[in-house]
């Protein structure tokens, strides 16, 4: 006890000498007597925490503990309790405390955490850490309100001290205490004073306390909380994070939760760029699933990230205003930084989000896909894409990409937008870059050629804006790509990489090594790509700034390899690098004024030369070599930019090289013995018969045989032999020249338009008649006399069809003449020659060794033309086998043996097949379309015609461009989609003979179609006009008496073309793209134009109505079927480019109709038929049930109408009311309806309790309705025509109709049997008939072993089986299962005769069938409640 009072008296000092310094409090009037007392006794608080085991120390010493916590509160309590002054005594206490704590000192001990006191030996079990005095006396219930009261009175003594010393802060300490109680006896006079002091503290102060409310607060005062602090985040904005922080600690209902975060989305647009993150955080953590869309949507629609970041011509002009002084640059950077940084804080709040909440990222993909606007897209969705793509979720990574592509492909994300991305946020994707490469990556493998560019351009654009090591995985993911073998992806690679040499030439250099690696894979490349590939790495190394440098020697390796090689693929590919190297080297290096100084260099000039003449004497020893290295050289100067000395080098050597190679002047006799006898054919030059030139065509081949055969016998002599001129070169020697003379002359080609009407050496075209007495030598000779002759005609052709002088036209008309007549000599020619070989003519593609052509009499099923038919009575039953044509050969053709032949062999040779050994047009041969159509006088056989004052086009050579334009467009404009080549797999390149035009662009493609729209649709119009005389002529007969049988063939091929060639046009995708919006409606105007003036100001919806129109005056002169095929698809696509593609549903369905209902006869009085008509005729009848309104309906009538006439109508007659359904074309009908019926049925909507049952229910009806009908229908059929291929659609057809009514229709079933009853179980018995003529079926293949028919048993069986059994459970589900029963259905035989089997009777094959079941209740007899489906014999068993 004298410890104690020596202890107390010297507190009683210490807190005499300190009362003077500290702020006087409303007790500081009892001071001097509280003191006098203290003297002889101690205050209540100081006694009574001493001896609960506290002892108070001073001087900045923490005060000591003796006992544990627990024990220190409960004495405490004790002694106030048991004190006689109680209560009295509690406020007493605390007045005393206030009066204690007066001195700051004592004050910040008493918020300190107290110290265990040290003991002499014995060990306390007091813990190392232990609450302050003040906390500790907290937790007294009975002194809590009072004390929490002198706390926050005491709070705004030192709210504006800020940090005293010792790094403390009292307000933060005050509130300290009150966190984490285990009672809080008075909450809401807590939380009314703590919102009271947060009105009136400084900012710092506020935040201490807003951000400790959930940490002070009992749970039921939250939600009052929560408002208030709802209240104060509109007020001020200062407040925002703490507020934040606090709310998302809240538990809130979620009314509430819902009207805050709705608050804090309307002051988004308000909050400061570095408050941002963490109000997307809680904006994102305060979200539930069944709100997850609509939050994320509002977030999305309301944070601008463009205002968060300045464009970088802002900032740069800032840096520059601000660049006098260097702290303002510095700030400035430092502001751009920060903006990002922010940003980058945005993302990785909605990123972890994403992560951890599945329905977030479900929402953020909603959210972008729902948006349907371009304008309305953000940079946010491409940033949420990529940090999808970023997160470990497989569903997400997949959403994000599929996506993305869908946006792509629709327009809707557009290449302006990525750009924008990356040129404002670099910094901020660069965390993203792996998701952006796996991304373009996967745009640039996809099969869809919309989303390919768009992956381009994520290259393109990562490897501008981010660092050296992202360019080098951009380079090493295109060069992957490359060398993938896929031809669509090594296409935009190859195209990319160019790009960026051309762009970034310097940054390109240090990645040159990682290109040249492409050339270890050149042999999965195709010329074209062969051309790019050397093309960008010849202007890294020998560029004008030549920056890639170090691998100048490595090139020249490689093409020296490549050059001196004896493999022709090897070889091939060291004429193309070589001469893209000399491409790069001589190209033009334009500087501006000083022109003079710019030329090559006499040493680059030495290269270039020594470099060339390394080719030519490459290619001297293999004729192919050499035609090839004259077709590249030819390339690469029209399409390249060279030295004027490079060209003028080039242009003298080949001028003369040609002269003397290939031109002989021509005298009264040709000297020398040949195979046939030579003359000079097709002179234009009627003034120049003697002492003109001539090509020397006859005697050149004749040489290149004889060498050949020599070289056979002989295998010395190879290297002996002098140069030797071959033929296979004649064409592209002359391409070359030609080019080099346009380049030379400004295209003018003067110097050399004595070529265009020359005469060439030949032998008289009568021998073509006695094919047959010819040896097989003469015979090859000659064809491939004729193929080097059109060859030239087509080169002659390619030259001068640019010219404008009206007798050259004339010439090349008379040109394009020759072309047709010797095609239709080479026909002949090539039917009396199976097996032969052509001369190759396109040498850029891969060696035609590998293609077969056997006997030419199979090549009619191989083509799939058919558009030069001859003698088309003999033609019609195409579709037919070879057998089946000979044999109606014979009995039409009654005449010589040898003449049957050779018409029948003339039948089966198609030209298109030989396509690859014509040189190619080029798109300016096309241009001779916008002549005048000469349709009724043809011209004579001879083709000389009279002078004529207009250039005319005859329709034979109408046909031959149109042929050669289809061909071009579906080559270059249908996008097919992209295939990995099959592994130890040839197959034929179909890349041959569109070198040049794979040169060009896509779009400069489409671009000339549309030019060429005017004149098509003249000629169009002419075929119509054409037709309609001679139909009115023929008072509306086809085969009329006027009729001329070829003509009328030639025409009708003409003017299906001519729509085919319109509808590829119009077709092509790039149509989808906004850029291409402008030659959409230039397309589309050109047809409105026809019918009515109304120039651009017409809408796309207008000029889509006025072409349709257009279009549709065409339906009255359709000469067949295909053609009108061809008119129904492209009214089809020209409906389908406007915004309303349903408002044309109607008339596209009445004209299918319409062509349905027609008869169809040829020129020659039969009616149409074969494998090509049924084609076409399914398809017409596909649009038909495309379009119109009912397709149920329209499958009724067919059924019900059509097919049920052909039934009754005798061998060859047709249905009286679709004269297109007759015995032959019966399948084709079927199939369709069938399969229409099977659409139909996977349309069932979804089976669920609703009022709308009956409408469903009703559509369940007609499909299984018009099932059992088809199906009957076909059992009678087959009856009457014992047609296995019906059968065989009756069994793949029926299954899948029974399988997607198992799944779509039954479920229906089972919710409506109780209020439907009567209509379920009708339609259960409807659909019974036909799964029982299915187990007929069945029964019937077995029976005949007919593999193609018992292929489909199992699983029509299994689908019977199924269907029992889920009858039965419908029953079972709606307590009905008493009107089911089951037995053995008997295996019978179409005609319903039993099938006997060798285990017969009682162990009779699996039977399954279909049951019929009732309501329990029904009153009906056994025999009709019965179900006769049954089960397997095992399960009845």
């Amino acid at each position: 006890m004298m410890r104690k009072k020596r202890r107390s008296s010297v507190e009683k000092v210490a807190g005499t000498t300190a009362a003077p310094k500290a702020k006087k409090s409303r007790n500081s009037s009892r001071q001097p007597k509280e003191a006098a007392s203290e003297e002889t006794s101690e205050t209540v608080f100081v006694t009574f925490v001493k001896k609960a085991g506290v002892s108070l120390k001073h001087n900045g010493a923490s005060h000591e503990i003796a006992v544990d916590q627990v024990v220190f509160q409960k004495r405490i309590q004790q002694q106030l309790q048991k004190s006689p002054r109680y209560p009295d005594i509690l406020k007493e206490f605390v007045t005393d405390l206030e009066a204690y704590v007066e001195n700051p000192d004592r004050f910040r001990n008493c918020l300190l955490p107290c110290v265990p006191q040290p003991s002499e030996g014995d060990v306390r079990s007091v813990s190392s850490f232990q609450e302050s005095l003040i906390r500790m006396l907290l937790g007294i219930e009975m002194l809590q309100t009072l004390i929490i009261s002198t706390l926050l009175e005491k709070l705004p003594e030192f709210m504006f001290d800020g940090i005293v010393d010792g790094g403390l802060n009292i307000p933060r300490m005050i509130i300290n205490q009150l966190k984490w109680l285990d009672r809080v006896v008075d909450t809401k006079e807590l939380a009314a004073k703590l919102m009271e002091l947060v009105s009136v503290a400084p900012v710092e102060v506020q935040r201490d306390i807003i951000t400790s409310l959930p940490e002070i607060l009992e749970d039921s005062q939250h939600n009052d909380i929560a408002r208030e602090l709802n209240a104060l985040l509109q007020e001020n904005t200062q407040l925002t994070v703490p507020i934040l922080d606090a709310l998302s600690s809240l538990n809130l209902s979620s009314s509430l939760l819902t009207e805050v975060r709705e608050a804090v989305m309307a002051t988004l647009a308000a909050v400061q760029l570095e408050d941002l993150p963490v109000v997307v955080k809680f904006i994102l953590h305060s979200v539930s699933a069944s709100n997850a869309h609509e939050v994320v949507s509002n977030l999305r629609q309301k944070l601008e990230l463009e205002q968060c970041v300045l464009p970088p011509v802002l900032q740069a002009s800032q840096i520059r205003m601000k660049s006098k002084s260097s702290a303002g640059s510095a700030s400035t950077a430092a502001a751009s930084g920060s903006s990002q940084d922010s940003v980058t804080l945005v993302l990785d709040c909605i990123k972890s989000a994403v992560r951890f909440q599945k329905t977030i990222s479900e929402a953020w993909l909603k959210a972008i896909e729902s948006v349907d606007d371009v304008e309305d897209h953000k940079v946010l969705d491409l940033l949420v894409l990529f940090i999808l793509h970023c997160t470990n979720a497989n569903q997400s990574r997949r959403g994000a990409e599929r996506v993305l592509k869908l946006k792509v492909r629709t327009g809707l994300m557009q290449e302006a937008l990525l750009q924008k991305t990356f040129r404002d946020y670099s910094q901020v994707m660069r965390g993203y870059f792996p998701s952006i490469l796996a991304l373009a990556q996967s745009l640039v493998r996809s099969p869809d050629p919309c989303v390919v560019p768009f992956g381009g351009q994520m290259y393109s654009h990562s490897f501008t804006a981010f660092d050296s090591y992202c360019q080098q995985e951009v380079v090493g993911s295109l060069v992957t790509h490359v060398c993938s073998g896929v031809s669509g992806e090594v296409d935009v690679a190859l195209e990319l990489l160019c790009s960026l040499v051309v762009e970034k030439p310097s940054e390109m250099a240090l990645y040159a090594v990682f290109v040249k690696g492409i050339l270890d894979y050149m042999d999965n490349l195709t010329a074209q790509q062969i051309r790019r590939l050397f093309h960008l790495l010849s202007r890294l190394a020998f560029g004008q700034q030549q920056q890639g440098s170090h691998i100048q020697d490595d090139m020249h390796i490689v093409i020296r390899k490549q050059l001196s090689s004896t493999v022709p693929k090897y070889k091939r590919i060291g004429i193309i690098g070589a001469v893209m190297i000399v491409g790069s080297m001589g190209a033009l290096r334009p500087k501006g004024k000083e022109s003079q100084s710019s030329s090559l260099s006499q040493e680059t000039l030495r290269q270039v030369t020594a470099l060339l003449e390394l080719v030519k004497s490459s290619s001297e020893s293999s004729p192919e070599a050499a035609a090839l290295y004259y077709d590249e050289l030819a390339n690469l100067i029209w399409s390249s930019a060279l030295d004027p000395q490079v060209e003028e080098m080039i242009g003298m050597s080949v001028l003369d090289d040609f002269q003397d190679d290939f031109v002989v002047d021509l005298g009264p006799d040709i000297a020398g013995s040949f195979i046939f006898p030579a003359c000079a054919l097709y002179n234009l030059e009627e003034d120049e018969s003697q002492g003109g030139i001539a090509i020397n065509l006859l005697p050149l081949l004749a040489k290149e045989t004889q060498h050949k055969g020599e070289q056979q016998r002989s295998q010395i002599g190879k290297q002996k032999q002098e140069k030797r001129v071959s033929p296979l070169c004649l064409s592209p020697f002359f391409r070359l020249l030609r080019l080099c003379e346009e380049k030379r002359h400004q295209g003018d080609l003067e110097e050399i338009d004595a070529l265009v009407g020359c005469p060439l050496i030949l032998t008289n075209m009568d021998v073509v008649d006695k094919v047959d007495s010819l040896s097989k030598a003469e015979r090859e000779f000659l064809c491939t006399l004729l193929f080097h002759t059109i060859n030239w005609f087509r080169e002659v052709v390619n030259a001068f069809c640019t010219q404008k002088e009206t007798e050259m036209k004339m010439k090349v008309m008379t040109r394009l003449q020759n072309i047709t007549v010797l095609q239709a000599l080479l026909e002949r020619a090539l039917a009396g020659t199976p097996g032969y070989m052509p001369p190759v003519s396109n040498f850029d593609g891969e060696t035609t060794d590998g293609i077969s052509f056997g006997v030419p009499v199979n090549k009619e099923n191989k083509d799939g033309t058919g558009k030069k038919r001859k003698a088309p009575g003999k033609n019609a039953p195409e579709g037919a086998s070879q057998p089946e044509e000979a044999t109606e050969a014979d009995e039409t053709q009654q005449e010589q043996p040898e003449k049957e032949k050779e018409k029948e062999n003339r039948l089966g040779v198609r030209l298109t097949a030989y396509r690859p050994f014509f040189r190619e047009l080029d798109m300016e041969v096309l241009s001779v379309l916008q002549c005048g159509l000469l349709s009724r006088s043809l011209l004579d056989s001879e083709l000389h015609t009279k002078v004529q004052e207009e250039v005319v086009l005859g329709p034979t050579e109408l046909v031959f461009l149109l042929e050669d334009m289809q061909h071009k467009l579906e080559f270059s404009l249908t996008a097919a989609p992209a295939k990995r080549a099959p592994f130890l797999k040839m197959r034929a390149d179909k890349t041959v003979g569109f070198s040049h035009l794979q040169q060009r662009s896509t779009k400069d493609i489409a671009s000339y179609c549309v030019q060429l729209l005017p004149a098509l649709c003249s000629h169009l119009e002419n075929c119509h006009n054409h037709f309609q005389t001679l139909l009115s002529e023929n008072n509306g007969v086809v085969d009329g008496p006027s009729t001329d049988v070829e003509e009328h063939q030639v025409m009708s091929s003409g003017y299906q073309l001519l729509l085919q060639v319109i509808n590829t046009t119009l077709n092509w995708s790039g149509f989808s793209q906004p850029g291409q919006r402008s030659l959409l409606k230039k397309a589309l105007g050109v047809l409105a134009g026809r019918l009515k003036e109304g120039g651009p100001e017409l809408t796309l919806e207008q000029l889509v109505k006025h072409s349709f129109e257009y279009l549709l005056n065409f339906r009255s002169t359709m000469p067949s079927l295909s053609t009108a095929l061809c008119l129904s698809q492209l009214l089809s696509t020209v409906s389908e480019k406007g915004g309303n593609p349903g408002a044309y549903r109607e008339q596209t369905a009445s004209l299918a109709r319409r062509f349905l209902n027609q008869s169809w006869v040829t020129a020659s009085g039969e009616k149409e038929r074969g494998s090509k008509f049924n084609e076409a005729l399914h398809t017409l009848l596909s649009i038909y049930l495309e379009h119109v309104d009912d397709v149920l309906k329209a499958v009724e009538e067919i059924a019900g109408e059509g097919i049920t006439e052909l039934i009754n109508t005798s061998k060859d007659e047709s249905s009286a009311s679709w004269p297109t359904l007759n015995r032959q074309t019966f399948l084709v009908f079927y199939k369709v309806l069938m399969a229409e019926l099977e659409k139909a049925a996977r349309k069932i909507p979804a089976g669920k309790t609703s009022d709308s049952s009956e409408v469903r229910l009703l559509g369940t009806a007609l499909p299984a309705l018009l099932f059992e009908t088809s199906i009957s229908l076909s059992c009678d059929l087959v009856k009457v025509f014992d047609s296995r291929p019906v059968l065989n659609v009756s069994l793949k057809y029926g299954r899948l109709f029974l399988e997607s009514f198992l799944k779509l229709g039954m479920p229906l079933l089972d919710y409506s049997f109780k209020r439907h009853k009567e209509d379920v179980q009708s339609l259960l018995k409807t659909f019974q008939l036909s799964t029982r003529q299915l187990h007929h079926m069945c029964g019937h293949s077995k029976i005949h072993q007919d593999t193609s028919l018992t292929n489909h048993v199992p699983a029509v069986k299994k689908s019977l089986e199924l269907f029992v059994y889920r009858v039965k459970a419908m029953l079972t589900l709606n307590n009905c299962q008493e009107a089911f029963w089951m037995g053995n259905l008997k295996n019978r035989n179409l005609k319903g005769e039993e099938i006997l089997s060798q285990r017969s009777q009682g162990s009779d094959d699996d039977d399954d069938d279909d049951e019929e079941e009732e309501e329990g209740n029904q009153e009906l007899p056994p025999a009709q409640e019965q179900s006769d489906d049954e089960v397997q014999d095992g399960d009845s068993d």
